[in-house]
């Protein structure tokens, strides 16, 4: 492991950033490796004299303007949601009436997604404009249209100086489009995602950093909806999954970045072995790794635990299995919130989401749960024969669903939210479950998601690898798999 040779305990200001530059006389410094806030000190830096290692200030701006970042999109051909920028309440009302509802409405230059928001009408309209302004008021408010339905997908790379790019890893969110990058859960090797879109994922970011001027880490953002893949945003800078990519791959993504900076290439780094000489190696690997957010609403009595667009979490676990479901069990265990086996799961979701409800409910009856839900989901459950016993909402009853979570008769709760008031339903039956660590699923992805989880824990139990021999046969590169197919039984089979 690497060590420094001095540690500065300082605020990340101008002012004492400078000073330190002063005292150790560096050759350059590296802004990129601490999140948003050192790009934003990356020109003042450079202003007073001090070289900027790698990715240069005018291509973090590029990057980070709205408008010129769309015109680089459109120049290369690569889509992006319709946008706008508004720096009042009249041009943010123009922009969404151009580019329709629901926008995601949200400052520049911030990070964790602070104050951001989906937004459905001209009235939320207005209320969250100007909390994205007072969140960064030297900037436009940027307004996208938001992608319902679509799979969110994220990307670490390094550039090099020749334009060499090392793709890490390709990540998918299990979560919808809308849930914060930092608290989406996802999983390496993507779970969905077809050898082509990955083909055009790895080929988009390879023309942006180049095209960017990247030198070094490239975080990108993208959603893929109705087989079209639409770039959300690019930060030239480490993200937070980069450890986690790291972990997963067996490649530390800084220290190849710093590498890097140095001027040393990808490819120099592929023949000293530093880097998989297989560039689909993500793609090939022996176990499937899941990411989960650590969510501290139990030290928060009262919060509503529904995810968004802006981020929540203080921390994250992975969980690593050869079986895709286990992996994410192992994931929430890690988190806090350990999958039930049995017992009694609670169901209440919105009207858009009870059709496709139906599958997680009817499987989880079939392994033996038992099965609550209030009148409006009840009855489509019902309808579609599976048992369900009619439990009161919070409202109508004393003796509500609230109260037997706090009483420990609930080991699961699905529930998606259909209304934005502090004080609804969904909102109390939330607050309850995390007031009582009861796993608490909020999306429908993330229903399916726990279900598969819940099935593999019922399954035969899987050999555990260490990170070590998960590494080891990772650099082996893609295992050899051979198809049979018994004409006799019509059953395909394969073995390694």
């Amino acid at each position: 492991y690497d060590t420094a040779s001095r540690l500065y305990f300082e605020p990340l200001a101008a002012e004492d950033v400078l000073a330190v530059c002063r005292a150790e006389r560096p050759v350059g410094v590296i802004a990129q490796l601490g999140g948003q806030t050192p790009l934003e000190l990356a020109r003042t830096l450079r202003d007073e004299g001090i070289a900027i290692l790698g990715t240069t200030p005018e291509a973090i701006d590029l990057a980070e303007d709205r408008g010129r970042f769309a015109a680089l999109l459109h120049e290369l051909q690569i889509p992006a949601p319709p946008h706008g920028e508004a720096r009042t309440l009249a041009e943010a009302r123009d922009i969404a009436a151009r580019i329709g509802y629901p926008v995601v409405v949200r400052p520049s230059y911030v990070l964790g997604g602070r104050a951001m928001e989906i937004v459905y009408d001209d009235e939320e309209l207005e209320r969250f404009v100007g909390m994205a302004a007072e969140a960064s008021p030297e900037h436009p408010v940027l307004i996208d249209r938001f992608l319902e339905g679509a799979i969110e997908v994220d990307v670490d790379a390094v550039c090099d100086a020749t334009g060499d790019v090392f793709i890490g890893a390709v990540m998918e969110h299990i979560e919808e489009a809308g849930v914060h990058s930092g608290d989406s859960s996802c999983q390496i090797p993507p779970a969905t995602l077809s050898d082509d879109e990955l083909d055009t994922i790895e080929d988009i970011t390879c023309r942006l950093a180049r095209r960017l001027g990247v030198v070094g880490l490239l975080n990108l953002q993208l959603a893929v909806k109705d087989e079209r893949i639409w770039v959300l945003e690019a930060n030239p800078r480490a993200s937070r999954t980069v450890p986690f990519v790291g972990k997963v791959v067996g490649v530390s993504l800084a220290r190849v970045a710093t590498f890097v900076l140095l001027g040393r290439t990808v490819a120099e780094l592929r023949e000293d072995g530093i880097l998989p000489a297989d560039r689909y190696h993500y793609r090939h690997l022996p176990s499937t790794s899941v990411k989960a957010a650590v969510l501290p609403f139990g030290r928060f009595p009262g919060v509503d635990t529904i995810l968004g667009p802006e981020m929540r979490s203080t921390g994250e676990v992975m969980g690593i299995d050869a079986d895709s479901g286990m992996a994410l069990a192992k994931a929430m265990l890690a988190a806090g919130h350990a999958l039930p086996t049995t017992g009694t799961v609670f169901v209440s979701v919105a009207n858009r989401d009870k059709r496709l409800i139906l599958f997680p409910a009817k499987r989880l009856a079939d392994l033996g749960f038992r099965i609550l839900a209030t009148r409006g989901t009840a009855g489509v459950l019902q309808r579609a024969g599976i048992p369900v016993a009619l439990v009161s909402k919070v409202s109508e009853d004393p003796d509500n669903v609230a109260g037997l979570i706090r009483a420990g008769a609930v080991d699961l709760v699905i529930n998606t939210p259909f209304g934005r008031a502090p004080r609804t339903d969904g909102s109390l039956i939330r607050t309850a479950a995390a007031a009582t660590g009861v796993p608490c699923i909020t999306t429908l992805p993330g229903a399916f998601a726990a279900l598969r989880g819940i099935e593999a824990l019922l399954g035969e139990p899987t050999e555990p690898m260490s990170i070590q021999e998960h590494h080891a046969v990772a650099r082996e590169g893609p295992i050899q798999v051979r198809l049979t197919f018994d004409e006799a039984a019509g059953v395909a089979g394969a073995s390694a």
